[in-house]
């Protein structure tokens, strides 16, 4: 079974993390960690007027903090899974709903889990919902992670 496990640090991929970390996955099965990040746009229009190394720095520190997010999670998932299982991550460049999309179809993603934000109607349509576009077009099976209510103060 190959296992797409999306996380970006919240304390609602740390659940989905869990969630991978405690259960017994038959011999043979792989786990792939990604991350993905997009460089936000423009802080102004004029883009002349941003020095030369805006976009690179900015591009830079999120992969940096993609990485560090992936490296976090590899940690913990091969500290409770059996050591048999082949567990790797990987820092993906895009729009995360398109990027983590486009890894499941091409790894041969059996199960993409991921967790969910909880945003309401309002937040999902000023915001997006990365967990609702993936369950809408993936073409494998996915688990959307959630986290009880009172759990999400404890975590913020």
């Amino acid at each position: 079974m190959r296992i797409l496990l999306a996380v970006d640090g919240s304390p609602f991929s740390e659940a989905a993390v869990d969630e991978v970390s405690s259960r017994p996955w038959p011999v043979g099965s792989e786990v792939k960690i990604v991350s993905a990040f997009q460089v936000p746009l423009s802080a102004t229009p004029e883009v002349w007027a941003l020095p030369n190394q805006y976009f690179e720095t900015l591009e830079r520190l999120a992969r940096e903090r993609a990485q560090t997010v992936v490296d976090a999670a590899l940690t913990k998932v091969r500290s409770e899974l059996v050591s048999s299982l082949k567990v790797t991550g990987e820092v993906l460049a895009g729009i995360p709903r398109e990027a983590i999309l486009d890894e499941a179809n091409r790894w041969n993603a059996d199960l993409i889990v991921l967790g969910s934000h909880g945003y309401g109607a309002w937040q999902r349509f000023l915001l997006g919902s990365v967990s609702q576009a993936v369950v809408s077009h993936a073409t494998c099976s996915v688990e959307v992670v959630h986290i009880r209510p009172d759990a999400k103060v404890k975590a913020a």
